[in-house]
């Protein structure tokens, strides 16, 4: 069945065109399987609503699409009419943008956020307006389509369902109540996904109970979001890669060395937050330069860097830079970053590390100390035997420093002599020993070590009673990944892409510890990416729902299509952009 889309006349009543529903299916995708229910078909006769969705019809990824909140998608016959005419397409049938009811009128710039109609002997809330999903124009065969519905001010829109009841294609939509604040369904699209947002819309949408909890949140944020305030006389960070010279190297046990930069330039560094990371490209441990990440573990308010490295078995830029870096040498490094930060509160602080974890937590005890902080402070440590802990005595000092401090340092390979200080226990750190020490559940807690160690952690401190959204791990490697629909990804190293060597400019993922050249049919960085099996992270793809957004260290790209909100500076939208030169991206 093609659709005849027709004008609503002046004054005519809306009215349902068609019921779509479709349930999920599997569906070829660039050499991989995406589970959608993006397939939506014209039904003959009336369906029942139900609080989920409409008989026969389901989601694919329930994560985007579907739930209480998102249960019935609508679209308009008017905006079929505008893409038949923008796409010249006139083989567009009813369903084919994924909506479950076809409606001649409630176009998006009339329709508001908490509007209610009451179709057939159903009733329906207006919720939200449709997510920015690659699979709608998978559907379609125009990948961009999800930046078009943005661009063009024409998504469509969720409802929930208010009263469960039958509806079929030619019911009348009434009207029964307006959503308080009359923001429309356009209005709310371009508040998340467009530049030069209105404020003021920003602070009604926030205020309108209907509006699906996902878009109140972005919407807080949004609000919330300030410049950073940069130190008295330092920098607010800087772009790419800068010379810092290496002022005193320092061997703090036999595995671990610490390595202190200062500025080359004579520019003072700006001070990081406690418990940030510095990646280093480092160019005498081979070619093409290796890039590494390693945590701060000085002051904050020290006029250098510091990081303690320890060294693998076989590790190229361990090895390089415990046994062949000297002072006076010049290191390539990029600003302070991440998110794994002391955060300023009062409540007690929960520290807990194993190994050369010890590094962020440092910083962060610097901070307290410097601070002569009043909170509560638990440090916990894992370590083999007291002359492999590095930093050990430092950490101790700080504690000392504190009025309310609580340290607990487990040894798993010791000797009877080397525990003869009160806070050091016999073995390892474990679910069982933490429960023992009761820590505070209303704690704060910053978890670093070894994966299977933050993982231990985090299940025995969740187990305790803290809080989930109270634990902070610290995480170097590739960040998990966000692939929606995506069913046959299976978890493998990052890799050079198959076939022939690219000839493109160098893309260094720096977490993953790879580094490709572009392969020029490659579309985007994200495809590339994708080739490598590094993980990523995306929804739309096309440039508008920035969930690919990746800080860009080094280099430069180009864009297409445009994005329709540019990045912030330092950062790039994987999914629409070609390297233009040599790049590190924080992947």
């Amino acid at each position: 069945m093609t659709a005849s889309p027709s004008r609503l006349g002046e004054g005519a009543e809306p009215r349902v065109v068609s019921v779509n529903v479709g349930m999920p299916r599997d569906v070829p995708w660039q050499e991989r399987t995406v589970h959608t229910g993006a397939w939506k078909y014209p039904v003959t006769g009336r369906r029942r609503v139900r609080r989920l969705n409409l008989d026969g019809d389901g989601q694919g990824d329930t994560n985007g699409h579907g739930g209480e909140i998102r249960a019935v998608l609508v679209y308009q016959i008017q905006s079929y009419q505008h893409w038949r005419r923008h796409l010249k397409r006139d083989d567009l049938t009813y369903g084919e943008f994924g909506e479950n009811l076809t409606v001649d009128g409630l176009p998006d710039d009339e329709v508001c956020i908490g509007d209610r109609y009451r179709i057939g002997t159903a009733e329906f809330e207006v919720t939200q307006p449709r997510v920015t999903c690659y699979r709608v124009g998978l559907r379609l065969g125009q990948p961009d389509m999800a930046a078009l519905l943005v661009a063009h001010h024409r998504p469509g829109f969720y409802c929930r369902v208010i009263s469960e009841g039958f509806v079929g294609a030619g019911d009348a939509i009434v009207k029964t109540a307006s959503g308080p604040g009359g923001l429309t369904v356009t209005d709310t699209d371009a508040l998340l996904y467009l530049p030069h947002r209105d404020v003021a819309k920003l602070r009604v949408a926030v205020t309108i109970p209907a509006l699906s909890p996902g878009w109140q949140s972005s919407f807080h944020d949004l609000l919330q979001t300030k410049p950073a305030a940069s130190p008295p006389g330092a920098d607010v960070g800087w772009t790419g890669f800068r010379k810092l010279r290496v002022a005193e190297v320092v061997r703090e046990t036999e595995t671990v060395t610490s390595i202190y930069l200062a500025p080359e330039d004579g520019r003072p560094l700006p001070a990081p937050r406690p418990g940030q990371y510095l990646t280093l490209r480092v160019a005498g441990a081979g070619s093409p330069p290796p890039v590494r990440t390693y945590s701060l573990s000085s002051a904050p308010d020290a006029d250098t860097y510091r990081i303690s490295v320890k060294r693998e078995p076989h590790g190229l830029v361990s090895g390089y830079l415990q046994s062949r870096l000297l002072p006076g040498a010049s290191l390539d490094v990029a600003s302070p970053r991440g998110e794994f930060v002391l955060d300023g509160g009062a409540d007690p602080v929960l520290l807990l590390s194993a190994g050369i974890g010890v590094t962020p937590v440092l910083a962060m005890l610097q901070q307290l100390a410097a601070q002569h902080s009043e909170r509560d402070v638990w440090w916990i440590h894992a370590a083999r035997r007291p002359a492999e802990q590095a930093l050990g005595g430092e950490a101790h000092k700080l504690m000392a420093s504190l009025p309310s401090a609580h340290e607990h340092i487990f040894y798993s390979a010791y000797r009877p002599e080397e525990l003869r200080v009160g806070w050091a226990t016999a073995g390892r750190l474990s679910a069982e020993s933490l429960q023992r020490l009761r820590p505070p559940t209303d704690a704060s807690a910053y978890i670093c070590g070894p994966a299977a160690f933050m993982t231990d952690m985090q299940r025995a401190l969740e187990a305790l009673g803290v809080a989930a959204d109270r634990i902070h791990t610290e995480l170097f490697g590739a960040l998990s990944s966000i692939n929606p629909g995506l069913t046959d990804r299976t978890a493998v190293p990052p890799h050079p892409p198959e076939g022939p060597v690219g000839t493109g400019p160098l893309v260094t993922f720096s977490r993953s510890g790879l580094s490709v050249p572009f392969d020029t049919p490659s579309q985007s960085l994200l495809d590339l990416a994708d080739e490598c099996d590094v993980p990523t992270r995306w929804s739309c793809r096309t440039g508008v729902c920035h969930t690919c957004e990746t800080p860009l260290l080094a280099g430069t790209v180009d864009y297409s299509p445009d994005p329709l909100e540019p990045p912030p500076e330092g950062r790039v939208l994987i999914c629409c952009c070609r390297p233009t030169t040599d790049v590190v991206l924080d992947m």
